[in-house]
């Protein structure tokens, strides 16, 4: 019978972004933690993964690295599906030959967005940007490898680390007269501190305490609660923001509403990017908050 290792490694690659920040934290208590950003490990180059997984042998490899340009994809296709399709089936192949669990986040891109409803881990994939193609290759990648790895897809992340959709809004809303969001775009808000909160749930209920013999593998759904458009999300922002004493020269009431046809860019989006977290959720009894929550809890930590 193979025992269990008394303190497990976790090695994170990308962890100086969004979400590999947030995992440094949620995973330290699990164990040891080695966290490395591109230049300790650059998934655009095979041999320095394996070099690297070999090096330091995890018992668990969280992959939250990615080529997340989606419009600058579009002329870089070669260098995204290097690192988000090759490399990721690297990594899975490293993982299955020492019996070790990959957990890698793939993303809403890689359906159409046309569903009326929440997607489902089931639904058909039909990436319409480079972006969406390269990270279903990687899904596919650890599919193929097979093993022991789990697969998270999320959408609109956002963290106290790094850039994004809502330190940009509280930044234009301090700076310009005047908004103009999309909102025929519908997706959920979802925190890097709650990706990654999630991730060591996971990983300490169904992993760490010796039950590896009961993992379920396989593609998962993590998004926070409930549903808005990215003119929702901007109005939640600043309304939040104002509330906090934050002084703003856009009234959050008066965002102007503009349709995605409105603001043209090189990748296409998802118009519908609302994924049904009900498998997770049962599978791993996850408890998941409300977007909002997760929203106030992150603006909390910038403001």
């Amino acid at each position: 019978m193979q025992r269990e290792p008394a303190t497990p490694t976790f090695l994170i690659t990308g962890s100086n972004g969004q979400v590999g920040f947030e995992l440094r934290r949620s995973l330290a208590p699990l164990g040891r933690v080695v966290a490395l950003d591109r230049t300790g490990c650059d998934l655009s180059r095979p041999d320095e993964i394996r070099r690297v997984m070999r090096q330091y042998c995890p018992d668990v490899i969280v992959n939250p690295a990615a080529y997340t340009a989606v419009d600058k994809a579009e002329t870089e296709a070669e260098v995204a599906f290097a690192i988000n399709g090759k490399a990721v089936g690297i990594l899975a192949e490293e993982a299955n030959a020492r019996g070790s669990l990959l957990i890698h986040y793939s993303t809403d891109y890689v359906f159409d967005g046309c569903k009326d409803g929440a997607y489902v881990e089931t639904d058909p994939v039909n990436p319409q940007s480079v972006y969406g193609k390269s990270k279903l290759a990687g899904e596919q990648a650890i599919a193929a490898v097979g093993g022991q790895a789990l697969v998270l897809r999320t959408c609109w992340v956002a963290g106290a680390h790094g850039g994004n959709f809502a330190k940009t809004m509280l930044r234009a809303g301090q700076e310009r007269d005047s908004l103009r969001v999309i909102s025929n775009q519908f997706g959920v808000p979802t925190t890097a501190a709650l990706i990654a909160d999630v991730t060591a749930q996971i990983v300490a209920r169904h992993w760490v305490s010796g039950k590896r013999h009961s993992f379920v593998s396989g593609i998962y759904h993590l998004a926070a609660g409930g549903e808005t458009t990215w003119h929702g999300y901007a109005t939640e922002v600043l309304r939040y923001a104002a509330a906090h004493g934050i002084a703003l020269k856009v009234d959050p009431a008066r965002i102007e509403a503009i349709p995605a046809s409105a603001y043209p860019l090189p990748a296409p989006r998802p118009l519908n990017s609302r994924l049904d977290t009900g498998k997770l959720r049962q599978t791993f009894g996850i408890h998941l908050p409300h977007w909002q929550e997760g929203v106030h809890f992150l603006l909390d930590q910038i403001l």
